[in-house]
């Protein structure tokens, strides 16, 4: 997650120029499952002048890198423009490594069953299979992780470039509070490997970019540093339903009527059904539960959401 606060007042954006802007977004910011720019960007260029090549990368997989840089994925991955309750505009974006880290993901996976197969070590399921501390796998796989996780930082770094400037287009501003927030990752921490999934950092220090689902609030917050949860927090508003499950129980005209007057993809409603309101918990709920967790700093309520199908 990025969140880049403005001083753009939101009753200066119109219905046309929100409709105006996710337009742009759209032009700007390929999105969906394998989707790239046609071509590679100067931002990839200068992300690789400067980190090179993952270490256990091929050809297809550098590829795909290039072309994926600066880009959304699909499912719960989005780019919005959201108000807070003072009524300044804030850019969000939601995005990951993309294909190539899926591929160098598979790639270790593959490797780690290949090593307790040699090894002679035996797991309950070939999904549980593992690498070792010290073995020239286990190093080889945290260079491609580490690689894979600064990808991702910097390629939605990229795409908040291209979300400012498409509101520089409509009104001059100036940029305030700039949030970064992994989830989903792993870091060395007091001697061991520490993996945050569907969570976040909440140390003291920590600040925090908490999604509810589309047309649902996303919470700005700053950690508590609650040693009862190891200094961790919830990253979102996580699923209630699967998302077959959602395509088949959920009502279009519900979901539209939940959007209600934001700039969104409504003409894609349908394919974008397991991705609403109702397929997912109450943010409400969540922030609650996580009240000794962290302390909520700005909600946020988006008027723009762009994502992939």
């Amino acid at each position: 997650m990025i969140a880049v606060e403005t001083s753009v007042r939101r009753e200066s954006i119109s219905v046309k120029t929100a409709r105006k802007m996710l337009g742009r977004i759209r032009e700007l910011v390929p999105a969906g499952v394998g989707q790239g720019h046609e071509g590679t960007t100067t931002d990839w260029q200068r992300f690789h002048a400067e980190h090179g090549d993952a270490p256990g990368a091929g050809e297809r997989i550098l590829e795909r890198a290039g072309r994926q840089f600066g880009t959304l994925g699909s499912g719960n991955h989005f780019a919005e423009f959201s108000e807070d309750r003072q009524g300044f505009v804030w850019a969000i974006v939601h995005s990951g490594s993309r294909g190539p880290g899926n591929m160098l993901a598979q790639h270790h996976i593959g490797q780690a069953k290949e090593f307790v197969a040699r090894q002679g070590i035996e797991v309950e399921h070939r999904d549980l299979s593992y690498l070792i501390e010290g073995a020239p796998e286990f190093d080889a796989y945290i260079a491609d992780m580490l690689w894979a996780q600064v990808y991702a930082y910097e390629q939605r770094a990229s795409m908040m470039s291209r979300m400012l400037e498409i509101l520089d287009e409509q009104v001059t501003f100036d940029e305030g509070r700039r949030i970064n927030c992994h989830h989903n990752y792993s870091e060395q921490k007091d001697g061991a490997w520490l993996s945050r999934k569907g969570a976040i950092a909440a140390g003291v220090d920590d600040w925090g970019v908490i999604p509810g689902s589309m047309g649902a609030a996303t919470y700005i917050v700053r950690g508590k540093a609650n040693p009862d949860s190891y200094s961790n927090a919830p990253h979102g508003a996580g699923r209630l339903m699967g998302r077959g499950v959602a395509r088949r129980q959920l009502s279009l005209d519900e979901f539209k009527a939940q959007m209600g007057d934001r700039a969104w993809l409504d003409r894609d409603a349908k394919e974008l059904l397991d991705e609403a309101p109702g397929a997912y918990k109450p943010i409400e709920q969540v922030m609650k539960d996580a009240e000794t967790l962290v302390e909520t700093i700005e909600i946020l309520s988006q008027f723009v959401n762009y994502k992939g199908l």
